[in-house]
Formats: structure tokens, sequence, C-alpha cells
């Protein structure tokens, strides 16, 4: 091999090691976005709904694999038309409604495009699949330039993402062709899976129900001496009098 052919291999794979890294970045900056969402929750709110986060960049191998099956040239350029799964973040939470909430805080970062959202979760796919898929373009500074690159965002609760991985699991074990007696109990275990979703979700809605009436509750008791006595509504309605009194003087002032 001479000198121009080293230079050349060199060119290639700095090219891609450029085109790779893209995609690096923009998880990076996503996951920089879900730990501030997170730390948010922990210092000022009462509940978490992000319970983990994984994210993975496709091989080049898998890339080039998925876009000859689409029947794309290999360019860069198709790749990054073509295939807009290389760089996916999966966010798993504990209850359905998480997963909407979480959806609407990342649409709502404004250097964040949506491209794409597939909702497989009012519409789950046929052997009983079900997450929330949100593609996103988010931006990329590079030393030289600005890029724009894709990222898949799957949102899914903890009972989704277990059934997901266990079907991932018996495909690759049966490389794809798997019997019609586990694809039936597969499915089945997706609806009780859902099924366990919506009930955890009553209790939970119960729950903060019940949080919020002590909370009303404990408002009202004051303890001296460890003693516990109950505040007469008469005595509110006054020191809340007194309040709106002392602070229409304050903006007086």
């Amino acid at each position: 091999m001479d000198q121009y052919q080293v230079e050349q291999l060199k060119s290639m794979r700095n090219e891609l090691s450029r085109f790779m890294l893209m995609y690096k970045f923009a998880l990076n900056e996503l996951e920089t976005k879900i730990d501030i969402l997170k730390e948010e929750f922990r210092i000022l709110h009462d509940y978490n709904p992000i319970e983990n986060t994984k994210s993975r960049v496709k091989s080049p191998e898998s890339i080039l694999n998925k876009l000859q099956r689409k029947g794309h040239d290999i360019t860069f350029s198709n790749i990054k038309r073509n295939v807009k799964d290389i760089a996916g973040l999966q966010i798993t939470c504990s209850f359905i409604s998480d997963i909407y909430q979480i959806s609407d805080m990342l649409q709502r970062q404004r250097d964040l495009k949506v491209l794409e959202i597939k909702d497989y979760i009012k519409n789950p796919k046929s052997n009983g699949y079900r997450s929330l898929h949100v593609l996103v373009e988010i931006p990329v500074f590079m030393s030289d330039r600005e890029e724009h690159v894709a990222v898949e965002i799957q949102i899914r609760t903890i009972a989704m993402d277990f059934w997901a991985s266990l079907e991932h699991k018996i495909y690759y074990k049966h490389n794809k062709s798997v019997p019609p007696h586990l694809l039936r109990e597969l499915k089945e275990a997706a609806e009780s899976a859902i099924a366990l979703d919506h009930k955890m979700e009553r209790l939970h809605l119960e729950m903060a129900a019940m949080n919020v009436k002590d909370e009303e509750e404990s408002a009202t008791q004051l303890t001296i001496n460890d003693q516990q006595f109950s505040i007469p509504k008469v005595l509110l309605d006054l020191l809340g009098n007194d309040r709106s009194k002392s602070d229409t003087v304050s903006l007086s002032n």
C-alpha cells in the first residue's frame, strides 16, 4: 500500500469518525437535558417521573445494513437522510401519564425540532409492542460547522421496557423465526403488562389524592409541647384577613 492509499484511508477514517461523533454529541446534549429535568424534580418537586435512561449509537455495520435494505447508495448524505435511528435515547417511567409529561417537556424546548411522533401506546404494534417514539433534531456545534442531528427518543413504562427486552431476547435466540405459541404468549404478556400499567396508574392517582387531603389537614393542625390542636376555622379566617391587609399595606408602601 503506497503513501497515497494510506492518506486516503486516514481521510476516510476521519470522515467516518466525525460523522459518528455528531450522533454521540447529540446524545450527550439530550442526556444533559434529561439530567437537568431529573435534578429539578429531585429538588423542587415531590415526585420524579424519570426512572432511568439508556442511550446507544448504532454501529457502522448496522447503519450500512439498514441503508442497503432500504435500497439506497452508500453515502453520508443518504445515511443522514434515510437512517433516522442512528442515535437512540430510551427513557423509562413508572406511569403512562409520565410518558406524555416528559414528551411535552422535551417538545417545549426551543432548540429541539420535532420531526415525527409515533404513539405505539395508543396504537400498539400487532405483536403487542408499546412505547412512545419521538424523533427530534438537535443542533450540534462542531469546531467548523453546525450540524442538525436526528435522535430517536423512546419513552416507555418499566412494564413496557421489560416486555420489549424479553421480546428482543426471544427474537435474537430464535433468529427472528419465533414459534407461533411464543408469539401468542408474548401478545398475552403485552396485554397483561398494559393492564398492570393502568392499575398502577389508578393506585398512583389515588395515593396522590390522599396526600393532598393529608396536606390540607396538616395545615390546620398546631403542635405545642407535643400536643396537637385543631385550628378553628374562625381563627384561620382571621389570620388570613390579617395577612391580606398586611400584604396590601406593603404593596402601597
